[in-house]
């Protein structure tokens, strides 16, 4: 009775949907973080203007947006190749 049962592949398109829903999380958390990074620059260091939070959350968009555009282009160069 050891019958080996195929298993079953899960549709590409909504592994594709899990993938860029991860992505879309990684780059919100990343924003949110250099926020708040931002934020406590800007206590510590005792400055008004805020200049610490708007310096670093552009720069957790910059980062963030990099990484999106590097992780799609990675998905569609493997699945272009498949």
């Amino acid at each position: 009775m050891s019958e080996k049962y195929p298993q079953k592949k899960q549709p590409k398109q909504l592994n594709k949907f899990v993938r860029f829903s991860s992505i879309a999380l990684q780059m919100g958390l990343t924003i949110y973080l250099g926020s708040k990074l931002g934020e406590w620059l800007d206590v510590k260091f005792n400055n008004t203007d805020q200049l610490y939070y708007k310096v670093v959350t552009l720069i957790a968009v910059f980062v963030s947006m990099g990484s999106v555009l590097f992780q799609v282009l990675k998905l569609t160069n493997k699945d272009s190749d498949d």
